[in-house]
């Protein structure tokens, strides 16, 4: 039970932090295409490449939400922020599209 309701809390966090950082010019979505960021395993957007300060901005912006958002969930759940990461690390990793960039033992390699 709790780690269908960690779960689902993930994803919801997850969707909201896509939607919430499309004030930047460069939107998640394209960065991602583009292949300037990837899905790390820990939970957090990573430079795929070196990028202009746009892509920059746009990951510690993004990181920053995830980390708040991980924060909360982990504290309402009575579970360890990392744990938090971890799950929604795999959940990232899982719906990353075809083409676009995570981070694996090796280093990033395109799903």
């Amino acid at each position: 039970m709790f780690i269908a309701r960690l779960t689902s809390a993930v994803c919801v966090t997850i969707i909201w932090v896509v939607v919430t950082s499309s004030a930047f010019a460069l939107s998640l979505d394209e960065a991602k295409a583009k292949g300037v960021v990837g899905e790390k395993a820990n939970g957090y957007l990573g430079v795929v490449a070196p990028t202009n300060a746009e892509a920059q901005a746009l990951i510690e912006d993004v990181n920053q939400k995830r980390r708040q958002a991980y924060e909360d969930i982990a504290k309402r759940n009575g579970t360890s922020v990392q744990s938090v990461e971890t799950l929604a690390g795999e959940k990232a990793i899982q719906n990353t599209k075809p083409g676009n960039f995570v981070e694996g033992p090796g280093g990033w390699m395109k799903k």
